[in-house]
């Protein structure tokens, strides 16, 4: 059986995942979304990836404040076509990717480990190895 080894991401995926990333920013800070479950609600876009083909854009969001995020990432997949839009306008790109929103873990997965490390019981075993 032959597995196909993840290929990391290109100096032009990246520059192009950032650029993305940038715009998006711009759009939820400046534009006027006219979405129920975005109005008032502050974005953060951490991260932008890219396809290899640049026909799919992900980015990975995370709403400031204490939201339902699954309801706000929801209603940006639900009016993608208006964020595409606006990415074509001002992405230089032949063909405008299609974009996905997800929510971004990371945070989360970064507070399970902040809560593992202060864990006592941890705290004893990396004390005890010093």
């Amino acid at each position: 059986m032959v597995t196909k080894a993840k290929k990391e991401p290109t100096q032009r995926q990246l520059r192009v995942g950032e650029e993305i990333r940038h715009i998006l920013a711009d759009v939820f800070l400046k534009e006027d979304l006219f979405v129920p479950e975005l109005e008032n609600q502050t974005m953060m876009v951490t991260e932008v990836r890219i396809s290899p083909d640049f026909s799919i854009a992900t980015a990975f969001v995370r709403p400031v404040g204490e939201v339902d995020t699954d309801a706000i990432v929801k209603a940006l997949n639900e009016h993608k076509g208006f964020f595409r839009k606006f990415m074509g306008q001002n992405l230089r790109l032949r063909i405008t990717p299609d974009i996905r929103f997800l929510k971004d873990k990371s945070f989360d997965e970064a507070a399970k480990i902040e809560a593992l490390f202060n864990d006592p019981k941890v705290k004893a075993d990396i004390e005890k190895e010093d």
